[in-house]
């Protein structure tokens, strides 16, 4: 089998590439590891940047989003038994919208479904090889037989754990890496949610986050240590102590039931350098994880996508390679901005072992600073409703 671009991983990375390189008239074929079924279970984050958001609806996969999507114009930070409303929209004009990654996905694999398009479920021993020339392969096992998918280049968007960073030689990549000594311990729950808006909180006993899924699903985290089981937090357990991290109001508005999900999340920031080696690219979850507290990792995804499609796009359209040239340079710029945002996020909210009363009256200042300065206020929006592509 040939094709242009062979694309490893049908997580969002991959599918909304290869749903931009098909409306650009670029042959692509995906590889998955795993069942369709198993990508669609991974429950993950979904706030979307109106940046994202045009990706999907370029590639139309947004018509589900638009209607079934919350649009938000604000969060809110709650530390010192308070909340305060950030704006996002009067400072940026830009809103976000909160949609599940996992519907997204879906959205993403029907349009590919739809536009006839191969993607090969179920592919094991996933091999890029010879990527450093001009004639990069891919080799794969199906249903106990061996394939061999010849292409013009290689994207690698199987996440963190996936063969395609795995395949660099050492010598050629440098990592950057910090690893936060807590966990995200997270419920989804048909509940109503406290709030129509997002409320992170800042609390003495740890962090904890009010999210949603939809008007009647809800997203609750609470920060715990890196070595609790979820076994170790039966769902009365994890409704009292996120009240006890609300504010008196959200506290009282609390409608709790029982958990359909439940899961402990570690943190932590990662970037690899470069993204690119040769023929082979690598966008997603392969290039760079950052903590959830930014609302980073989908979109930073999708702009790695938009980069690499209109790269692609611009060598086979106008015969010039100066696109993938620069793609690895370019995506790591707001790459880098996104990291230092959710590291910024996360050191604001989250209670740290080390940092003492010192650290934690550092934070309410900082938070004090934030909440109560127009420019602190209108920097943290025009960061979290996401930079220009």
């Amino acid at each position: 089998m040939r094709t242009k671009i062979a694309i490893i991983g049908a997580g969002p990375a991959g599918l909304l590439l290869g749903q931009l390189l098909h409306r650009y008239g670029i042959d692509n074929v995906v590889l998955e590891r795993h069942t369709g079924e198993y990508v669609l279970g991974r429950i993950r984050a979904g706030l979307l940047e109106e940046g994202t958001v045009a990706l999907l609806d370029e590639v139309g996969a947004g018509e589900r989003l638009h209607r079934e999507g919350l649009l938000h114009e604000g969060i809110e930070l709650a530390f010192g038994g308070e909340r305060h409303r950030i704006d996002l929209y009067e400072p940026t004009g830009k809103t976000v919208t909160i949609y599940g990654q996992t519907e997204v996905t879906l959205d993403l694999m029907n349009a590919r479904r739809a536009a006839g398009l191969t993607s090969i479920y179920e592919a094991e021993h996933v091999k890029p090889i010879d990527f450093d020339t001009d004639h990069p392969r891919i080799t794969y096992v199906k249903d106990g037989v061996t394939h061999e998918l010849e292409c013009d280049f290689i994207a690698g968007c199987d996440g963190y754990h996936g063969v395609s960073r795995a395949s660099v030689k050492p010598s050629a990549i440098e990592t950057y890496e910090r690893v936060y000594p807590f966990g995200w311990l997270g419920i989804l729950s048909e509940t109503p949610p406290v709030s129509h808006e997002l409320i992170y909180s800042n609390h003495a006993r740890g962090f904890a986050l009010c999210t949603m899924r939809s008007t009647k699903r809800s997203r609750y985290y609470v920060q715990c240590p890196l070595d609790d089981h979820v076994e170790e937090w039966p769902d009365d357990r994890f409704w009292d102590e996120l009240r006890r991290r609300l504010d008196q109001e959200a506290a009282d508005k609390l409608v709790t039931g029982p958990s359909i999900e439940k899961s402990i999340a570690p943190l932590r920031s990662f970037v690899a350098e470069p993204m690119r080696f040769g023929r082979m690219f690598l966008a997603g979850d392969a290039a760079h994880i950052v903590p959830p507290t930014g609302a980073k990792g989908l979109n930073l995804a999708a702009s790695d996508a938009h980069y690499l499609a209109q790269a692609f796009r611009e060598f086979y359209d106008e015969k010039s390679s100066a696109g993938i040239d620069a793609y690895s340079t370019r995506a790591l710029s707001r790459v880098w901005k996104a990291v230092r945002f959710s590291w910024w996020m996360t050191s604001m909210l989250h209670k740290f072992p080390d940092n003492g009363a010192f650290g934690a009256r550092i934070q309410l200042a900082e938070l004090d600073y934030v909440v109560n300065s127009k420019a602190a206020a209108a920097s943290l929006a025009e960061n979290y409703v996401g930079l220009p592509f």
